[in-house]
């Protein structure tokens, strides 16, 4: 899974918990920049995360990523190589 495809993935997710379909996100994108991307919406959208992709966030990463791009470092880290 690429960046653009992570990304994809956190887009479609997010958009579903804020109901926003129409949601463009790019590395820059903080919570802030989206409507409705609050604490509560942020966990909802790692626990989805988790699921989707099969993966686990320590404690300490939930929190970590600054922008959309870190998280989308921080989810490649985890994911399985091809």
């Amino acid at each position: 899974m690429n960046r653009d495809q992570i990304r994809s993935k956190i887009a479609e997710l997010l958009g579903d918990i804020t109901d926003n379909d129409d949601l463009a996100l790019t590395d820059e994108t903080t919570a802030d920049d989206v409507d409705g991307w609050d604490s509560v919406n942020h966990v909802k959208l790692i626990v989805a995360l988790e699921s989707a992709l099969k993966i686990r966030f320590d404690s300490d990463e939930i929190t970590a990523p600054d922008n959309v791009g870190a998280l989308v470092d921080l989810i490649a880290e985890k994911l399985p190589s091809a």
